[in-house]
């Protein structure tokens, strides 16, 4: 019971960490970076002892090469002087160092090739690694580019529909002013209709006359005749008194 509570638990937890890993991949990328950082400086420090048992195969090398060299040295003087029981014994650990030497030389030679494949191998291990997380740096720079455009376009789908929404409203507006601006038309035509205009013709009739009567009567009093709009007056004798237009 208790252990499939915990499985359940790491379980969750697991998710919780997923989810946490897919929001933030630059982070998870940054550790990932400092692992391989760390993971570097040990191998080096790794490579650094072996570079040392090298040089310390080397040197031993470098030293049984000159013991090398002074007992065959020794073993001709004596040789040559006759001396064969001092002669035998440097020959003996002649043979000693030269059997060292060849083994050291072999060892050294290993590991000299072993040093360089370490190296080859920490070079290509670096170098894929690097390319891998290049990759996923700009792999999470699409992806955010990506995410930010899938963003801008269902922003964008969303302001569609909701303009269409506002059209289909202002198109409804559009039609009911219409209808109360045709009713209002209609209106204004039946009350236009349904004016007497009988009463106001008379009225304007009534006017013209009363104007032609004045004007009538103000012409007759300055002798104007109506017809051309030339005086009337009638003319006057040399005495001052006027002449009927039988004389």
């Amino acid at each position: 019971m208790w252990m499939r509570i915990a499985n359940l638990f790491r379980g969750f937890l697991s998710l919780f960490i997923k989810d946490l890993e897919r929001r933030n991949p630059e982070a998870l990328l940054e550790l990932e970076q400092e692992n391989l950082r760390k993971q570097v400086a040990n191998f080096n420090q790794g490579l650094a002892a072996h570079a040392g048992l090298a040089e310390r195969l080397m040197g031993q090398v470098r030293k049984l090469e000159a013991d090398e060299r002074e007992l065959k040295a020794k073993t001709t003087a004596h040789l040559r002087a006759g001396n064969r029981g001092a002669a035998g014994q440097y020959a003996v650990r002649l043979q000693t160092i030269t059997r060292e030497l060849s083994e050291n030389r072999s060892q050294l030679e290993q590991a000299e090739e072993t040093y360089k494949n370490l190296v080859k191998a920490r070079d290509v291990a670096v170098t894929s690694a690097r390319a891998k997380i290049e990759n996923l740096k700009g792999a999470i720079n699409d992806m955010r580019m990506k995410t930010a455009m899938a963003e801008m376009h269902e922003m964008a789908s969303g302001m569609v529909t909701g303009i269409g929404n506002s059209g289909d409203t202002l198109n409804r507006l559009h039609e009911m002013v219409e209808e109360e601006r045709t009713k209002a038309a209609g209106r204004a035509r039946v009350a236009k209709d349904a004016v007497d205009m009988s009463e106001v013709v008379v009225k304007e009739k009534e006017l013209e006359a009363l104007a032609d009567a004045a004007l009538a009567d103000f012409a007759a009093r300055e002798g104007i005749s109506l017809d051309n709009g030339t005086s009337a007056a009638p003319a006057r004798s040399m005495g001052g008194a006027p002449q009927s237009e039988t004389e």
